[in-house]
């Protein structure tokens, strides 16, 4: 992937991605930040930072990256970043990257700038400990022969939502695509398995949207819905999933992976 100034774990696995250019290239435009910020889930304290995939180096970091990481200035390369990882979760975040480009050659690389990949791992903050972070990539530009040139990372503090790491990538679809893969990296013990199983493809759509916020009117117009279907929907959800209310749905789903 071309002269890098710093090394990473991450690179062997991304150099499998046949739409990365593999070059150094300056950075790139500001990118869409209203549009990145229509498509993320950030529910908690988060930050963003765009990245040059051609030679790992940051770029217009969102403020909150110094208070939450307790950093004095901001990082410059993809390794700074990496570092703040909690070393027992390297080996997972390497094959978290392999599993999501993966898939999303699979699915056709055609198709890149409509999807997005998440996982969780802990990060240091400025307390000197590890939290539980949610990772998410958004695929923001391509050059001329569609090689995947940059990225939005946007990293939120769900610790006081969970601290359980379900060990799964979520390969989802943005704008026009409705793509929805759920990836297991490792097994875990008995008590993070989940009753996803059980829920229709519909009701996972609904779940999903519930937790981005949306409102059952939103929910409805997004999927063409009458009201009183959705309602029924989040209805059956919290049955099934044996949840009392939303914000005991939304832990569940963080720890089952699905977002």
């Amino acid at each position: 992937m071309g002269n890098y100034e710093k090394k990473h774990p991450l690179l062997e696995a991304w150099n499998t991605y046949p739409s990365t250019r593999k070059e150094n290239k300056k950075a790139l435009n500001k990118p869409s930040i209203e549009r990145i910020i229509g498509e993320m889930f950030a529910i908690g304290e988060f930050y963003y930072y765009a990245l040059n995939l051609t030679n790992s180096t940051v770029f217009h970091h969102h403020e909150n990256m110094l208070k939450m990481h307790g950093l004095k200035e901001y990082p410059k390369d993809l390794k700074d970043i990496i570092d703040l990882t909690h070393p027992n979760d390297i080996e997972f975040v390497i094959k978290a990257e392999q599993a999501a480009i993966k898939k999303m050659l699979e699915i056709g690389i055609e198709h890149q700038l409509y999807l997005k990949s998440s996982y969780c791992f802990r990060m240091k903050t400025a307390k000197g400990n590890y939290e539980l972070f949610h990772h998410q990539a958004i695929p923001t530009l391509e050059d001329d022969e569609g090689k995947l040139i940059q990225s939005v990372n946007i990293h939120t503090n769900i610790n006081h939502i969970t601290r359980q790491n379900p060990y799964t990538v979520l390969i989802s679809g943005m704008g026009p695509r409705n793509d929805f893969h759920q990836i297991k990296i490792e097994d875990t013990s008995p008590s993070t398995q989940h009753p996803m199983g059980s829920l229709t493809k519909r009701e996972v759509e609904v779940l999903s949207l519930i937790a981005k916020g949306y409102s059952g009117t939103e929910i409805s117009e997004i999927l063409i819905l009458s009201q009183h279907t959705v309602r029924t929907h989040r209805k059956n959800i919290l049955t099934k999933t044996n949840s009392r209310n939303g914000k005991e749905l939304l832990k569940k789903a963080f720890e089952w992976g699905v977002f």
